[in-house]
């Protein structure tokens, strides 16, 4: 690729990632410089034309039109004057109907690189012309919209070609591979959380729906699409529209959502039904239908169940999602094993469990020689897959909303039986009022059965046997009912009297010590302070008799944006153990503190980037977060993770 369009395009909100090495070469040849200023010869208008980062796109998207979809030349213009009232303003690029060579039936928008901004000026000029295909890129990501009538913009997968009708594109039948190969996160660069945005945008936001309700059901329902055509490679998926009238393709979506609860039960309700109307939910299936869910990991889904999780007041708890690389690297750590039970006590959506299964299973294909492929994946697992999440995994949260979420996660993974529980860890001495509730157990019978079997007393549950426990417990706001404190020993303060409240994080501690075994060990996630504040030094003391501290990572203070600030860091024990974990008085401990930060100030990731600019992708396609906790499939260095599992061996740790 020419240093010319990269060094132009360099400092611009514009990209060229979307464009095929021919395309680049073609615009090159066209080039030309005359009193130190850049031309290029417009494929159009055929005169020379100032090159700037948006003519670049422009040409090369021309290019595109002409050569790929076959549009002829005089067809096009370039800057049409589009009248608004006594106002006049400029499209990039407008294609003309075949048989109505004055009407504009696609318009395309390059001015604004961003996709919200883009899409507001295509969808004034497409509905001031009657143009009823719009096309938005910036040369990285790429829309495009059929404009249904002037209210709703609808996402179409691609736009037809010179020989074809809107109508080719949209009746065209798909099957999982063609999902696989035509996935929008990977063609047009796109985000499910920003798709979902749009969706907001569009619809949602006045629907007068529970948006985090119509939304999880519609992912719900296309995880199932997808599980059943990954299995049936033939199969067409049903989560789409083929042109059908919106009140058909509601009852056809709704139909596949009443099986898809009759598969994964215990998430919804049975007479549970989808709320939006019908020419709502077109635009939401319109949006949704070109992303394939299922991926090599969980961050596709995260993202968005993240995002709609915060909306629904989630952060006001002072629960906060985990971000998928500090699971990574404390699941790596702790190396969890086959034949361990791991319990997660606030759990969230479940990403300390779903990555411990993955490690797990990464070493059960690799003790086969079975290459691992995708990890959440429409494969029928190994029995010993299904097996180990039925048996040796749990999650608890008392978030409805998140056990919801958690429980979908795992009923996939583990085909159909989870352990994720609806219950309070903190206030076990209550917990015979939820199991002896119908409702409850008709939902959570075999994760109960297999939690009580954990216990290390019969009938009481306080004390756990469990191998491994991961946990970023909630860190804001306090416990001030003296029924729970008094049954902690951190109810108490340095003087040994009981408080009248007391951080939730500070009973998590101890709680979470109730469920381990000895030899037992743990990672949690907790605030900066309790590892430095004097006052606290009783709660390092507590910790430090019943546990050897393994390891403190400090985590960047802009991890857990943008939902809070607060800086937090990783602390690992290992409980007191004859065999496994000797006591000893003396004993080096890891410390490390992260210092790539991995999001920016706003809470959005930093990725990482190749030497000439362009995303690193891993062998799926994803981008790479930019942080220093482990090394990512062999393509960036050596972490925290790494240099303590060195550590960890030196000190013959009983995990390693």
């Amino acid at each position: 690729m020419s240093r010319i369009l990269e060094e132009i395009i360099k400092e611009s909100e514009y990209k060229l990632t979307q464009f095929q090495n021919s395309a680049i070469d073609a615009i090159e040849r066209n080039i030309s410089k005359k009193n130190d200023k850049i031309y290029v010869k417009c494929l159009v208008r055929n005169k020379d034309v100032r090159l700037t980062p948006e003519e670049i796109v422009r040409q090369l998207y021309l290019y595109k039109l002409i050569h790929e979809y076959g549009y002829p030349v005089e067809r096009m213009e370039l800057e049409r004057a589009i009248t608004f009232g006594r106002e006049k303003k400029r499209a990039d690029i407008v294609i003309f109907h075949k048989d109505h060579p004055t009407s504009e039936e696609i318009i395309v928008e390059l001015k604004k690189p961003k996709l919200k901004d883009g899409k507001e000026q295509l969808k004034s000029y497409c509905n001031a012309t009657g143009a009823i295909i719009g096309v938005w890129t910036n040369g990285e990501q790429i829309s495009y919209y059929h404009r249904k009538d002037p209210n709703f913009f609808e996402d179409i997968p691609d736009i037809p070609s010179e020989n074809q009708k809107l109508k080719d594109i949209l009746t065209e039948r798909w099957t999982i591979n063609d999902l696989v190969t035509k996935d929008k996160l990977v063609s047009e660069k796109k985000s499910l959380k920003g798709l979902i945005e749009e969706m907001e945008d569009e619809v949602l936001a006045n629907a007068g729906v529970d948006v985090f309700e119509e939304v999880f059901k519609l992912i719900f329902t296309k995880l199932y699409d997808e599980l059943e055509s990954g299995r049936d490679k033939s199969r067409t998926l049903e989560f789409r529209n083929y042109g059908d009238t919106d009140e058909d393709l509601k009852t056809g979506i709704q139909e596949l959502f009443n099986k898809a609860k009759m598969k994964w039960q215990g998430v919804f309700n049975d007479d549970e039904k989808i709320a939006l109307t019908a020419s709502h939910l077109a635009v939401c299936v319109a949006s949704l239908q070109d992303v394939k869910l299922f991926n090599s990991n969980l961050d596709v889904v995260d993202d968005a169940f993240e995002y709609l999780m915060s909306k629904s007041q989630k952060g006001e708890k002072g629960q906060y999602f985990t971000p998928r690389y500090v699971i990574d690297m404390c699941v790596k750590m702790l190396n969890p094993k086959k034949d361990e039970n791991m319990i997660d006590t606030a759990a969230g959506s479940c990403g300390f469990p779903v990555h411990t299964i993955f490690h797990v299973w990464k070493s059960i294909l690799a003790e086969k020689n079975i290459p691992q492929s995708h990890l959440f994946t429409l494969e029928k697992k190994l029995p010993e897959c299904e097996d180990y999440v039925q048996k040796h995994v749990f999650a608890i949260d008392f978030d409805m909303k998140a056990v919801r979420v958690g429980r979908t996660l795992n009923l996939i993974a583990g085909d159909g039986r989870t352990n994720v529980l609806h219950l309070n860890t903190l206030d076990y001495d209550r917990w015979d009022e939820f199991t002896k509730d119908e409702e409850w157990e008709d939902i959570y019978h075999d994760g109960w059965k297999g939690l009580r079997d954990m216990r290390k007393t019969k009938n009481q549950n306080r004390d756990f046997a469990f191998d491994i426990l991961m946990a970023n417990p909630p860190f804001a706001g306090d416990i001030k009912e003296s029924r729970i404190i008094s049954k902690y020993e951190l109810g108490k303060n340095a003087k040994g009297k009981y408080q009248s409240k007391v951080g939730r994080d500070i009973l998590f501690i101890e709680r979470n010590l109730q469920f381990l075994k000895d030899g037992g060990r743990m990672a949690i996630v907790l605030p900066q302070g309790r590892f430095n504040n004097v006052s606290d030094k009783y709660i390092r003391d507590f910790i430090a008799e019943r546990c050897r501290i393994l390891a403190v990572v400090g985590l960047h203070g802009n991890v857990f944006k943008p939902h809070t600030g607060t800086k937090t860091s990783v602390l690992f024990v290992q409980k007191w153990d004859d065999k496994l974990c000797p006591k000893k008085q003396d004993y080096p401990i890891f410390f490390a503190t992260m210092r790539e930060p991995s999001k920016d100030n706003s809470g959005n990731k930093i990725y990482r980037t190749n030497d000439g600019g362009s995303y690193m992708l891993d062998e799926h396609d994803h981008l790479i977060v930019k942080h220093d906790l482990y090394n990512h499939d062999g393509l960036t260095a050596d972490g925290i993770a790494e240099a303590f599992i060195e550590f960890a061996k030196k000190e013959h740790l009983s995990f390693f």
